[in-house]
């Protein structure tokens, strides 16, 4: 099968180009080597590539923290106790 430039593999695995340039700019999923083909530098990916971005989407963290995100992964969480509720029936 012919190699596949990053916009076409973005496409194949449905989502945009930009979001998969980005995220391997920011070395969260790993990409072949840039390839010159007329002046224009471009990825050039096989089979195997894909295969290894598909393992590695999944791991890749999205979006950026709130300060309530963190405070709630800094605190574990506790059991609450539940209060036991009173009986409508009146024991005579």
């Amino acid at each position: 099968m012919n190699p596949l430039s990053t916009m076409q593999v973005a496409k194949k695995l449905g989502m945009s180009n930009a979001t998969l340039s980005r995220y391997i700019l920011m070395g969260k999923v790993p990409a072949p080597p840039e390839t010159m083909v007329a002046g224009i530098r471009l990825r050039l990916w096989s089979e195997s590539d894909i295969e290894r971005l598909r393992d590695a989407l999944p791991k890749a963290k999205n979006g950026r923290k709130t300060r309530y995100s963190k405070l709630r992964e800094a605190q574990p969480k506790k059991a609450v106790p539940r209060q036991k509720r009173k009986s409508k029936r009146s024991n005579p």
